[in-house]
């Protein structure tokens, strides 16, 4: 017999802002389902994104007089899937294929649970194709000589100019990830093995990476001058903190960022991405093994670190200019050897 909540309205609460929920029955489920996640070990950016991402649902599904998990069929999923290929943001655009994607898997992986805990006698969303995400290089990667500008545009004469100048550093030495970033402790800042430790990072992993000299002498120096004029709680031990002495949340390190590569005149898509793009790149440009970016980047599949061969174009114009007739022809005449 299928189970069916009464539940009061609920707020849930995403990326620092409440969402209220309907009345609905779907809603218990949903709170009963982030709890499991939690008691599983599922990292809170997890819990976070599938809650919105099911919040969206549930507010579709009350649209539509859907209060229960055994009243939505597969071709209601199906539905689904194309209201998300549908939908417009606020600002006209569509949802990218990523982020269709994301929410689709995250509604995958509700019904599957909810097949498993016996709310539903079977998975209407098992046998619904996931949405296919077309393969795309990033369409900018920072050359050296950009990283360089932009980290010399920086106003280092107080705790905030400190502070974003000590930010991007590890951006570009580490490659790590905005979340991770955001997550950082004093305490996980290794000066004397040159090294940070990264917990919890995507898929739950803790993994520590190599950071280089000049990026640990500018969190040094952040440290020395700057945090503590940032700091107001004494019990707040983030590495990195906003004006309001708090730990950054992933979109306010993104929209710092962003105005740090404005400020550069750096006109391009993205953020602190942008400076994993490019630390990989530039490894690989310099003769890296594709393996130790993997472990760096925490990577769980190396396929996801070949994109890197595709941005590598250094590698690729050694060989083209030593082996392309054309090429060879054209150094040949340079040097007046003729034809």
């Amino acid at each position: 017999m299928v189970q069916r909540y009464r539940g009061r309205k609920k707020s849930h609460r995403r990326a620092g802002t409440a969402t209220v929920l309907p009345d609905n029955g779907l809603t218990p489920y949903l709170t009963h389902y982030l709890e499991w996640l939690r008691i599983k070990g599922f990292s809170e950016t997890t819990v976070v994104n599938r809650e919105g991402d099911l919040s969206a649902l549930i507010r579709w599904c009350d649209e539509r007089q859907l209060h229960a998990p055994g009243e939505i069929s597969k071709p209601m999923i199906e539905r689904y899937q194309r209201h998300l290929y549908y939908y417009r943001k606020e600002n006209g655009e569509p949802l990218a294929y990523s982020s269709q994607r994301k929410r689709f898997t995250s509604v995958k992986a509700w019904f599957k649970w909810l097949t498993q805990e016996n709310y539903i006698p079977g998975n209407p969303a098992s046998e619904v194709a996931a949405i296919k995400v077309p393969k795309s290089l990033p369409a900018k990667v920072l050359s050296v000589e950009e990283v360089r500008h932009i980290l010399a545009s920086l106003d280092v004469s107080d705790a905030e100019g400190l502070r974003d100048r000590a930010i991007v550093e590890v951006l570009y030495s580490t490659g790590i990830r905005r979340s991770e970033l955001c997550g950082l402790l004093v305490s996980d800042i290794d000066r004397v093995r040159r090294s940070v430790f990264v917990r919890k990072g995507k898929g739950g992993s803790d993994r520590c990476i190599p950071i280089g000299e000049q990026a640990l002498v500018w969190v040094q120096r952040y440290l020395e001058r700057g945090r503590e004029q940032l700091r107001v709680n004494l019990q707040e031990y983030a590495l990195f903190l906003n004006v309001h002495g708090e730990a950054f949340t992933p979109g306010g390190l993104g929209h710092l960022v962003k105005r740090l590569l404005r400020h550069a005149e750096i006109e391009c898509e993205g953020s602190c991405h942008l400076f994993r793009h490019a630390m990989a790149t530039h490894m690989l440009d310099n003769g890296a093994e594709l393996r130790y970016i993997q472990a760096i980047l925490g990577h769980a599949d190396i396929n996801t670190t070949t994109i890197y061969t595709h941005l590598s174009i250094a590698t690729l114009q050694q060989v083209h200019a030593a082996t392309h007739p054309e090429m060879m022809k054209s150094e040949r005449s340079v040097r007046g050897d003729g034809l």
